[in-house]
């Protein structure tokens, strides 16, 4: 899903951090900041790995991550839920 240049990625408990992680490089490449969406703790856990293994990929090209974490609120099924969000943008 694609807003106002920004990339949101839905994360769940089955997503592959390395894939994801992946797609986190490429949108960052494209000078575009990416938000994760999770909701529970093993989406949560996914994108956290999926965090540090961008920056694992990045790192000896001698770029930085930032990740801003915060709490959101998801539709899901008709049913508001809390979920945690991620933005993740290159360091200047």
């Amino acid at each position: 899903m694609e807003k106002n240049n920004n990339y949101i990625f839905k994360i769940s408990a089955k997503s592959e951090p390395a894939k994801v992680a992946g797609a986190i490089v490429g949108m960052l490449n494209e000078n575009k900041k990416v938000e994760m969406n999770a909701v529970g703790a093993g989406a949560v856990n996914q994108a956290v790995k999926a965090i540090a293994t961008a920056r694992g990929y990045i790192a000896p090209l001698g770029k930085n991550l930032v990740c801003i974490p915060a709490f959101t609120t998801i539709n899901i099924e008709n049913v508001d839920r809390t979920g945690m969000k991620f933005i993740i943008k290159e360091e200047n």
